[in-house]
């Protein structure tokens, strides 16, 4: 572990890309392996000034303050910081917005054991880029349609689509068994906990919170369904739920799948979860234009549908 001392105070003014965060937010990006206690204590000190002025650590930043920054010592372990830059699949890129085609295995940002994600590795891709966030998320196994805002006030206006219900995001999924219902509306709480080892889970409970997926049959064989997923509220693992506690769990989910037929899948030749946000409609963030934007089904899910097809011949 090396020390990179920063000598001297340091002036930056803030643009758009910081805009509206808040100060400690700023700082621990800014001052990338200081310790947060140490970033609350200078700001206690007011070694922090904006504009020349004291502020505590709720302050949001404005376009154009200027930020004093006081001399630190930063320890950086390299092996650690070191994100490979990556880009992937553009599905649509503008001023405000960069969509693209997430593949499956690969988690959307870094924690939890992974280092990295795809938001760590297209800013290591695009070092110029003076702002770049996760939209929203995909679980790592799941791929398709990823939104990233390339503005804060993009990130702002598409939040608040989705909490206020104005866009549409659909899945395609493989479950086990037989599908009755053409369309079928799935109204089950679901609740958010930790295992022993500290695993991330979710279950159907009754206080749990309010959660709606509309699954609509697209086809059918003897062992399988295919089943489009429509989100109506967006909670974590909300279709893998929802499906598991029906008793018609997604093919290839380590989860809360089938793990005995999980194994005949992988022999089969299905080795990843069958779930891809393949559709997501919303309106553009700062044009107001309707969007609808799709992903294909990446070829390893065609070549098993394709499979199934074949044996059904």
């Amino acid at each position: 572990m090396n020390d990179l001392r920063k000598e001297s105070v340091t002036w930056t003014k803030i643009d758009e890309g910081s805009c509206d965060q808040r100060i400690d937010n700023f700082l621990c990006k800014y001052l990338k392996g200081v310790p947060k206690s140490h970033i609350y204590r200078i700001l206690r000190s007011g070694e922090v000034r904006v504009n020349k002025k004291r502020v505590d650590q709720t302050y949001r930043l404005q376009l154009s303050d200027h930020v004093r920054i006081p001399p630190v010592r930063v320890a950086e372990a390299q092996d650690r910081d070191y994100v490979p830059a990556l880009e992937f699949p553009i599905l649509y890129e503008d001023d405000a917005m960069l969509v693209i085609d997430k593949p499956s295995g690969v988690a959307v940002h870094g924690g939890s054991g992974v280092s990295f994600g795809i938001i760590e590795q297209l800013r290591s891709a695009r070092p110029q880029a003076k702002f770049l966030e996760l939209v929203h998320r995909l679980d790592r196994e799941t791929s398709g349609v990823l939104l990233l805002a390339k503005k804060r006030s993009a990130l702002v206006n598409l939040h608040e689509q989705m909490r206020d219900g104005k866009n549409d995001k659909r899945y395609l999924c493989l479950v086990l068994g037989k599908w009755q219902n053409v369309k079928q509306h799935v109204k089950l709480p679901l609740y958010k906990f930790n295992t022993q080892n500290g695993e991330k889970r979710v279950m159907v409970r009754e206080d749990g919170q309010a959660s709606h997926t509309i699954f609509t049959l697209q086809k059918s064989w003897a062992e399988f369904s295919l089943l489009e997923a429509q989100l109506k509220t967006g909670r974590t693992h909300q279709i893998r739920v929802h499906l598991s506690h029906l008793g018609f769990s997604i093919a290839g989910d380590d989860k809360y799948g089938d793990f005995a037929r999980n194994k005949e899948l992988i022999k089969q030749g299905l080795k990843r979860m069958f779930l891809h946000a393949h559709s997501i409609t919303f309106t553009h963030p700062l044009t107001a234009e309707p969007m609808q934007l799709r992903a294909p089904l990446p070829k390893e899910l065609q070549g098993f549908v394709y499979e199934l097809d074949r044996k059904t011949l």
